[in-house]
C-alpha cells in the first residue's frame, strides 16, 4: 500500500490521480485497498482545508447562493417570513432572520438550520441604528 504526506500541489495531484481508479471501482468494505482510499481522502481533505481554506458563507449569503441554484425568488421567500417588505429588508440585511423564519426556511428549502443562525452584519437603517 503505497501512502505518502501530501505537502504540495504536486503531490496533491499524485494523490488525487491515486483515488481516481476507485471511482469506477470502489474498493470492498473493510479491504486494504478501502483502508488506502479513506487514508488518501483523509490526507487529500487535510492538505486542501490548510491550503485552499474556504471561508463559510454567511445566512444571508446562503440564502443568496440557495435561491440563485434552486432558481427561487425573492417572491418565495416571501411566502415564508412575512411578506415581500420583510424578504426585502431580510436579504437587504435590514432586518435579522427570526428563529421562527430559519424553522421556515429549514422545513421548506431543506437549507440547514446551523447555515442560517450564525451572525451576520446587519446595514444602518438610517434611523440612527
Amino acid at each position: 500500500m503505497e501512502l505518502r504526506a501530501i505537502r504540495t500541489d504536486e503531490d496533491l495531484d499524485w494523490a488525487l490521480a491515486e483515488i481516481e481508479q476507485y471511482f469506477d471501482a470502489p474498493p470492498a468494505p473493510g479491504t486494504e485497498e478501502a483502508d488506502r482510499f479513506d487514508i488518501l481522502t483523509d490526507l487529500i481533505e487535510a492538505y486542501e482545508n490548510r491550503e485552499y481554506p474556504i471561508e463559510a458563507l454567511d445566512p444571508i449569503e446562503t440564502l443568496k447562493v440557495f435561491m440563485d441554484i434552486k432558481k427561487k425568488k425573492q417572491s418565495d421567500l416571501a411566502e415564508l417570513v412575512g411578506g415581500k417588505p420583510r424578504a426585502s429588508e431580510i436579504m437587504n440585511r435590514k432586518r435579522p432572520l427570526t428563529l421562527r423564519m430559519i424553522q421556515k426556511i429549514n422545513t421548506s428549502w431543506k437549507i440547514p438550520a446551523a447555515s442560517l443562525i450564525a451572525p451576520y452584519h446587519l446595514e444602518a437603517n438610517g434611523e440612527g441604528a
